[in-house]
């Protein structure tokens, strides 16, 4: 999973497209929500078109696309390819590439990938590990005081997902904190050094964990995928680093994003708590507004094409917005309210077609099951920072909030 794929150089401002704030007609605007610019952003460029060429800085020159009919569309188009080869001026996956993984290949590898986990991860399946997920919140909670103050993404939001995760995969309790560092630092990178490096570090513990799996099967997934028939070194590296790495980042993402929607709209938060019923409700409207998954990965023209009217070369790279989808007046009305009884279907939270996240299913229970027993447990939970006070990470793919303080009671 590369993290800041390289097309061409194109950094000269005079030669390259412009910027996503820069055909908007305006830069971002201040305030420590960087996405909060990208959504004004993206509304501006949809009243324009579906398809616009766009400047993505680390990357290259892309066709972004921003209606929620026309990402459909390119999700479900075999001639774009997942394949960073593909592309016609590629010069590198970024040097961060871990493995080879679903998320960078295309049927069939990518179907076959698939297949060997996609089991795991049923609704059934899914229902089977309810109660050792709210077993998880629970001791969470219960570790936090009933009064005063705390961090609810390092004190609940984080641990929650990478425990569930890791306790799937089999990863050492001892090493989920050196974990979660690498892994935060590829997806959301703070420095091409540094993302170089986590990257390093995670391919080699991987590479040990995966052969101690194999030497010493314990009953685990990534144990079960040493043994996986046709199952290349390569590809048993970048499955058990697309396994642990989106096994929980977004879903992070999505809880914190979800109270901190909640407790800034109050006659929402109301309602659930009149309602507690509304929970998926909630987080489904959550995964549309707020769109932990900001736009999904890169995705190369494999043959010339023409998307929603605009003519793609063969190589082009093309970007597909999900929060702009998400977004799309003409699929969902009032898309800038946030509304948990809106029933946002066809919202594309978490992609569309062959490459649709695997992990939906847990993400929504895990989500689902934090917030139920956090409301509920803590009835007069309060922010105690404004928009000036917190802090959002952001990449190309993902945003997130880097603490969520809030008053407990």
């Amino acid at each position: 999973m590369g993290t800041t794929p390289r097309f061409f150089d194109g950094e000269d401002a005079d030669v390259r497209a412009p910027t996503l704030e820069e055909l908007a007609g305006k830069p971002a605007p201040g305030g420590r929500d960087p996405a909060a610019g990208h959504h004004a952003a993206l509304a501006a460029l949809r009243s324009r078109g579906p398809v616009h060429r766009v400047h993505v800085p680390g990357s290259g020159d892309v066709w972004l696309v921003v209606t929620r009919e026309a990402v459909r569309a390119a999700l479900t188009d075999p001639r774009l390819r997942n394949d960073i080869r593909h592309s016609a001026g590629w010069e590198t996956d970024g040097g961060h590439a871990v493995g080879r993984n679903m998320l960078q290949s295309d049927p069939p590898r990518h179907t076959r990938l698939r297949r060997l986990v996609t089991g795991h991860f049923t609704p059934g399946r899914i229902a089977g590990l309810l109660p050792g997920i709210e077993a998880v919140a629970r001791e969470l909670l219960a570790a936090l005081p009933r009064t005063g103050t705390a961090d609810l993404v390092s004190r609940y939001a984080l641990p929650l997902p990478v425990t569930v995760i890791c306790d799937l995969l089999g990863v050492p309790g001892g090493d989920r904190a050196a974990f979660h560092t690498w892994s935060n630092e590829l997806v959301m990178p703070t420095g091409e050094e540094t993302a170089a490096a986590s990257a390093a570090a995670l391919a080699g513990y991987l590479t040990e964990l995966t052969a101690a799996k194999a030497r010493t099967p314990d009953g685990s997934l990534l144990a079960d995928l040493t043994t996986a028939a046709g199952l290349e070194p390569g590809e048993l590296l970048g499955m058990a680093f697309l396994l642990l790495v989106a096994g929980h980042e977004t879903t992070v993402n999505l809880i914190s994003a979800t109270v901190h929607s909640l407790l800034t709209h109050p006659g929402q938060l109301a309602l659930l708590r009149a309602e507690p019923a509304l929970a998926g409700g909630a987080i489904e409207e959550s995964l549309r507004f707020n769109s932990p998954v900001h736009a999904g990965a890169f995705r190369f023209a494999a043959a010339p094409l023409e998307l929603a009217g605009t003519p793609v070369a063969a190589g082009d790279a093309v970007l597909v917005s999900l929060a702009a989808a998400s977004r799309d007046p003409l699929a969902f009305p009032g898309p800038d309210r946030f509304d948990i009884t809106r029933r946002p279907r066809g919202h594309l939270g978490f992609g569309h077609g062959v490459h649709h996240c695997l992990g939906a299913p847990l993400a929504r229970a895990e989500a689902t099951v934090a917030l139920r027993l956090l409301l509920a447990r803590h009835p007069d939970l309060a922010l105690t920072a404004g928009p000036a006070g917190l802090t959002w990470r952001t990449s190309t793919l993902l945003r997130g909030l880097t603490a969520l303080p809030v008053r407990l009671g």
